[in-house]
């Protein structure tokens, strides 16, 4: 039998499988926050079945999680809808919420308040037009100065070409 050399009186960890054998439990890692906003920001329609469990997991041990998943997807509801009606009642939650960063971000959508409900309302996007910009900030960041515009131009278009096929 193999032992471990960090542990020479107990079997190796990895030794079940290697003998096909199941493992008892499984090792998840938790999720980063990165993940939990992917999960939390996607209509529940496009999850996965494991993430749909592990989001669920997530959010019966967090209520602060919980909360905040609730409230984004009612927003993400007013624009599936295109109603901006429930729009000052939800801004009312968010400012009541006492969670980090969401009663700054109620009063920051006030200041604006008709841009947010443009926004619900609008079909149209500005998508296409914020990676078009992203693509230029990223060559002039790439070439850093070393080129004039002619060559700046010609890379945003080819990327732009690149980009349609």
């Amino acid at each position: 039998m193999r032992r471990c050399a960090a542990a020479p009186l107990r079997r190796c960890a990895a030794a079940p499988l290697r003998r096909g054998l199941p493992v008892d439990r499984p090792h998840q890692r938790p999720p980063s926050p990165r993940e939990v906003a992917r999960w939390t920001t996607s209509s529940p329609p496009r999850r996965t079945l494991d993430t749909a469990g592990r989001l669920q997991r997530l959010l019966a041990n967090c209520p602060e999680l919980d909360r905040t998943h609730t409230l984004v997807r009612a927003f993400a509801a007013m624009f599936d809808a295109g109603d901006p009606e429930p729009l000052p009642d939800w801004l009312n939650e968010l400012e009541t919420s006492r969670l980090p960063g969401l009663p700054s971000l109620a009063k920051v959508i006030r200041e604006d308040l008709p841009a947010a409900v443009q926004a619900i309302t609008s079909p149209y996007s500005s998508g296409v037009n914020e990676g078009r910009i992203t693509d230029v900030k990223l060559q002039k960041r790439i070439m850093a100065g070393r080129a004039k515009i002619p060559l700046l131009r010609q890379r945003v278009v080819l990327i732009a070409h690149l980009r349609r096929l």
